[in-house]
Parts: structure tokens; C-alpha cells; sequence
């Protein structure tokens, strides 16, 4: 199943008139890039950002999109964001959304904003034919930890994540080249 960006801005209502959500668009890099920043620093990764508007731009508009963006907005004002991408379980041969970012800035934090940029997703996951909808979670991070238990989420204990990033990466892509004839 492709992944189809709107390619205009649509705003979703809710219940609460001051909160809409909308697709991200190209003309949001630079508040993509904000968010993320004040993302990292709550999770205390602020040195590990090395994206810049750029590098977004042509990771999320320019020709095959990596991943999509839902911006929330409360009285007009940029609050919350959730960024995600599809994936895939050969288990259940369908697809999944895998949620990377869900951040509400603090002073919007209490007015379900989180919780309504969840539920959007589960239910595009639904839409989408979606078998699941996953997601990690910083083993310090309480609040967080808390917030998706409420929502019915469980933790996989069975589970440990893995990263290759950076020049592990380089070495490995190396290793298969020399494998090459």
C-alpha cells in the first residue's frame, strides 16, 4: 500500500473547536525542524539533532516521501506533532504505522492534544488497511510511559531495539560491496 501525502491542506475538526489537525506541508519544514529540536531536548538528545530544514525538505517533500507529519493546532497555534511512517509485518502480511515523534509542546500539554494526535493515527491505521501501530518509548520517560498504558498500548519486553547509524553503517555498506564481483 503506497503512502498518499495530501497534496493540499485539509484540516480535520475536532470535538474541541480551538484543536484541528492538518497534514504537514512543505512550507512547514522550518516548524518541523523547530519541533524537533524541542523534542530532543525534552528527551535529552539535543545533541544527536544534525537535521536541518533542508535535509527535510527533501526527506518529506521532495519524491519518495520517508515518512508523513500531522501538525496540531489549538487557537492557530502550532502545539503538537506527530511524524510517521509506514512499515511492515511479514507476520501479519500487512502494514503497519510506525509513530517516530509525538511531542506537545509543554505549555499546550493537558488539553488532549496528545491524545487526539494518537487516536488520528490508530484510525488512519485503520484506513490504511494497518495491522498495527507501533512505537518506542525512552525507558525513563514516565509520563510518556503512562500516557500510552491509558491508551491500551503494551510493552513488548520481549523485544530489544537495535540501531546501525553513522560510520557503522559506512563499514557495513562496505563489507557487502567488497562481497560484490
Amino acid at each position: 500500500m503506497a503512502t498518499v501525502m495530501p497534496l493540499v491542506t485539509t484540516r480535520i475538526l475536532t470535538q474541541d473547536r480551538a484543536l484541528t489537525l492538518r497534514f504537514a506541508q512543505e512550507t512547514d519544514v522550518d516548524l518541523i525542524l523547530q519541533f524537533t529540536r524541542e523534542l530532543a531536548e525534552y528527551e535529552r538528545l539535543s545533541h544527536e539533532v544534525v537535521a536541518d530544514a533542508d535535509m527535510l525538505r527533501r526527506s518529506l517533500f521532495d519524491g519518495h516521501r520517508a515518512a508523513e507529519i500531522v501538525i496540531a493546532e489549538y487557537d492557530g497555534v502550532p502545539a503538537g506533532v506527530a511524524l510517521f511512517f509506514h512499515n511492515f509485518s511479514t507476520f501479519l502480511g500487512r502494514p503497519g504505522l510506525f509513530l517516530e515523534d509525538l511531542f506537545v509542546k509543554p505549555s499546550f500539554r493537558g488539553k488532549g492534544i496528545g491524545r487526539t494526535l494518537f487516536l488520528f493515527l490508530a484510525k488512519l491505521a485503520k484506513e490504511r488497511g494497518c495491522g498495527r501501530l507501533e512505537f518506542s518509548v525512552l525507558d525513563w520517560n514516565e509520563p510518556a510511559i503512562e500516557f500510552y498504558r491509558k491508551l491500551g498500548a503494551k510493552a513488548l519486553h520481549d523485544w530489544t531495539v537495535f540501531r546501525i547509524t553513522g560510520s557503522d553503517l559506512v563499514d557495513l555498506s562496505k563489507q557487502f560491496l567488497s562481497l560484490q564481483t
